[in-house]
Parts: C-alpha cells; sequence; structure tokens
C-alpha cells in the first residue's frame, strides 16, 4: 500500500476539519485534506471495519470510470485500488432465447472497472488512517451540528455516551440520509430539499464461480439481461463469481418484489423471465434471503453550504446507479475542492461558495443521466434502432475522435461536465435519428456507405 506524502505547502496554521462518515467519499476527503496539512477527524456509524462487513447500506460493485481515477490518481492511490478492480471494455446482452450479444464502451480499449464496495471502502480507510493525522472513531452517530461554529455531537451507538467536538470545518459525506445534512441544513428557513422514490427496488444476488459460469459468463464485461420492467445486471469479482443486482417493480400484480414470497413463485419467475440466468445459479431461491431489498431515490437539495459546513457525495446529491457515476460524482468533487483550495488557499467561504455553484447543476444532470440510463439498459439496448443508433455513434467517433465524443463516453472517459455532456449528447442522438431518416440507414446498410455519409455530413459542417 502506497504511504501518503505530507504536502510540501502546509496549511499554514493548521486547522482541525470534522468529515462525518468514512465511506468512500468521506475517507477519500480525508486524504486529500491531509495531504493539503490538515489535521482530520472522521466520524462514522458504522462498527470498526475489520470487526465487521462494510456494505455501507448497498451492495452493489461499483464501477470506477475516468473521473474516479482522476481524484484517486491525484492522491497517488490510484494503483491501490486498481489492485482489487476488474476492468470492463463493454457490456454483454444476454437475450431471453440465451444467445449474447457485445457492445463495447469505446473505440480504443477503454474499460470502466468493477470493485467491491465493501473493498474499496476498506482501501481507502486504511490509507486514509495510515496518514497521523486523520484519526476515525466508529460507532458514532451525528445527532447535531451547528453550522455557524463547527459544532458537532456524536452518540455513541453501543454505549450511548454523548461527545461533543468541535472544528474549523466540517463535511457531511454520511449518505442519501445523511444525519449531518438533517440535522445542520434540512431545519434551517430556505433549505430545498426533495427526496423521490424510484417504483423499482433492487436486491442482490451473488452468482458463485463454477465452471458453467466460467463458460456462459466472459469475465472482462458488464452483463445485463434487460426485460422491459425488469433487469439484472452482473458484475465480476476478482475470485470468478458476479455480484448481480435484480431490479424490478416493488409491487405488481403478477411480478413484483410483493409477489416473490416464496421458493416456488421465485423459481417460476425466474424460469420464465430469466431462465438462462437460472440455468447458471439453480439455487437462487435458496439464497433469496441472504440480502436485503432496498430502495432506489433520487435526493436533491440547496444550498450544499453553511458556515462551515459542506456537503459531499450522496449527502448533497444522492442518485440511483444506472450510470456507474454516483462514486465517481462524489470523488470529483473532492477534485473540484482540491483545485479551488489551490486558488483560494485557506478562504473557505469562497471555496464553499464557489464549489457549490459549480457542483450544484452537474449534481442535478447527473442525476438526470441516471434516470434516463436506467430506460435505456432496461428496455432501448434490445431496440434496433436503437442499437443502429449507438453503431453510427461508435463510427463517427471513430473516424472523428477529436470532434465526436458519444455521450457514454463523455460521462465515462473524460471530465465533461455532467450538464454539457447530458444536453450534448440529447442533441447529437437527435441529429443521428434525422441522419437515419434522411439517408435510409438500416441495419443491412454496409460500413463504407455509413462512412461515406458520415464523410459527407462532417464536411458540410
Amino acid at each position: 500500500m502506497s504511504q501518503q506524502q505530507k504536502s510540501g505547502s502546509n496549511a499554514g496554521k493548521t486547522k482541525r476539519v470534522i468529515i462525518v462518515g468514512a465511506g468512500l467519499v468521506g475517507s477519500l476527503w480525508a486524504v486529500y485534506l491531509s495531504k493539503a496539512g490538515y489535521q482530520v477527524k472522521v466520524y462514522e456509524r458504522r462498527p470498526y471495519m475489520r470487526k465487521a462487513i462494510i456494505s455501507a447500506g448497498k451492495s452493489i460493485n461499483l464501477a470506477v470510470s475516468y473521473r474516479g481515477w482522476k481524484a484517486l490518481d491525484e492522491m497517488g492511490i490510484g494503483d491501490d485500488i486498481r489492485e482489487i478492480a476488474i476492468p470492463m471494455y463493454g457490456r454483454n446482452l444476454h437475450h431471453p432465447d440465451g444467445s449474447q450479444n457485445y457492445q463495447p464502451y469505446g473505440n480504443y480499449g477503454q474499460a470502466i472497472y468493477s470493485v467491491s464496495r465493501g473493498e474499496i471502502n476498506k482501501k481507502l480507510m486504511d490509507i486514509a488512517s495510515s496518514n497521523q493525522d486523520v484519526r476515525i472513531l466508529f460507532d458514532e452517530e451525528c445527532v447535531a451540528v451547528r453550522p455557524e461554529d463547527g459544532y458537532c455531537q456524536f452518540k455513541n451507538t453501543i454505549t450511548g455516551a454523548l461527545t461533543e467536538d468541535r472544528a474549523d470545518l466540517v463535511f457531511a459525506a454520511d449518505g442519501a440520509f445523511s444525519a449531518c445534512r438533517y440535522h445542520g441544513l434540512q431545519k434551517k428557513d430556505r433549505f430545498d430539499y426533495s427526496q423521490k422514490y424510484l417504483p423499482d427496488g433492487y436486491k442482490e444476488i451473488l452468482l458463485p464461480r463454477t465452471e458453467a459460469v466460467d463458460q456462459k459468463m466472459a469475465k472482462n464485461t458488464l452483463h445485463i439481461w434487460p426485460r422491459g420492467r425488469f433487469m439484472l445486471i452482473a458484475l465480476p469479482n476478482l475470485d470468478g463469481s458476479y455480484t448481480c443486482t435484480l431490479f424490478m417493480p416493488f409491487e405488481d400484480e403478477k411480478y413484483g418484489f410483493n409477489q416473490l414470497t416464496d421458493k416456488a413463485k421465485i423459481i417460476e419467475f425466474f424460469e420464465e423471465v430469466f431462465p438462462d440466468f437460472y440455468q447458471l445459479m439453480p439455487s437462487v431461491a435458496d439464497d433469496w434471503d441472504k440480502h436485503p431489498l432496498s430502495s432506489l431515490a433520487i435526493i436533491r437539495c440547496f444550498p450544499w453550504t453553511d458556515g462551515k459546513l459542506a456537503l459531499l457525495g450522496d449527502a448533497a446529491h444522492a442518485t440511483v446507479p444506472f450510470f456507474g457515476q454516483g462514486m465517481n460524482c462524489g470523488f470529483e468533487d473532492c477534485t473540484i475542492l482540491w483545485q479551488l483550495m489551490q486558488s483560494h488557499g485557506q478562504d473557505w467561504s469562497t471555496i464553499f461558495e464557489q464549489y457549490q455553484l459549480l457542483r450544484k447543476p452537474n449534481g442535478d444532470a447527473v442525476q438526470d443521466l441516471s434516470l434516463q440510463n436506467y430506460i435505456v439498459m432496461r428496455d432501448k439496448v434490445m431496440d434496433p434502432h436503437f442499437q443502429l443508433v449507438q453503431k453510427l455513434e461508435r463510427r463517427i467517433n471513430y473516424l472523428y475522435p477529436e470532434s465526436y465524443f458519444p455521450l457514454y463516453s463523455m460521462v465515462s472517459f473524460s471530465q465533461i461536465e455532467y450538464r454539457t455532456a447530458l444536453k450534448k449528447g440529447n442533441e447529437q442522438e437527435e441529429r443521428i435519428r434525422d441522419m437515419i431518416k434522411t439517408y435510409k440507414i438500416n441495419p443491412e446498410t454496409s460500413e463504407s456507405e455509413i462512412d461515406a455519409i458520415i464523410h459527407q455530413k462532417f464536411q458540410q459542417n
């Protein structure tokens, strides 16, 4: 494990910082602040990481993409995470008849990386706590915050003992249902807050490694079983198993989570909707209750800062996991704050104001992108017309790599602002659909014909 170097430029007069939450973003931000010479105390509601399985409330595998790697590499710890990550170069679509087709993510071997939420969290905690200026306290629940003077109060979840603390800066990185945000901001006048639940929930299923799994499941891909109102995804693990996640309605007359209450019904559901997966895992009904049923919510709020307090990650912009950007967006929060620190030193009033003005529109955009991509993953990926649009996008990107970037590439393989990517991506898709209509392009159109049309369009522009 790489050790954190002390920054050559100390923060001047050392400042004390409280971070509420030792999850992914909180642990990484502790690394950033310690490098800048700050003394950091992290309060975490969960138990000590070596005595408990860390899931941070969710166990969906995560996908690290460009924004995440940039934030990690900025601190020199990217290689530590790469040790536990698996590259995925595209998605494999599983059809009801058992056939598969592969869709690459990029033209140049670009990949997103599957990583266990628990393992990356442990890694980041280890890296943060290896620095003498970082102290992580477990079993501590935030019960009071005063943004104006940096006061915080915590309750030990085991003993009930109350601890008071005060710092020059307080960062809420305690997730979508942030206690720090609730106590410090949500009770204040003119604080905008909304939470919207999807009608769908999710459940994890661990697909163990078997000879059949090795034969049927390509390791370096994200696997998707799109079935309209139902979707199953699978991300690879280092031991050859797959962390699968089933998304479906909470309530439905025939197949919703509310109907899957016994083994017979669960087996019936998988035999009808995901027959090829059931062949790989006939024990799925036996394992059904090993993982909880969880909800999906979009949380929006503003402002993100007040006095000495700022929100980070899901506490500021909780999203749903369908573009794989929740963690990456939270890590990018750290990158942006770090850049602002380089520009404004210890002028935290200016840093906080610039931070929320820069990040709020992009937090909203990543939520919109995630909802939009759910429809894509669940349904559109099987649509021949949509596949044709994707084919043309990849070809245009191949022929004009400096001037055309597909939406997925803008989000996953660049630092183009989420809001810009969303706007530009939707505009590009409309132009491609017009091109298909105008030139009567279909799946049988040859590559040379497509190339000629693309060159003609780009020369006109």
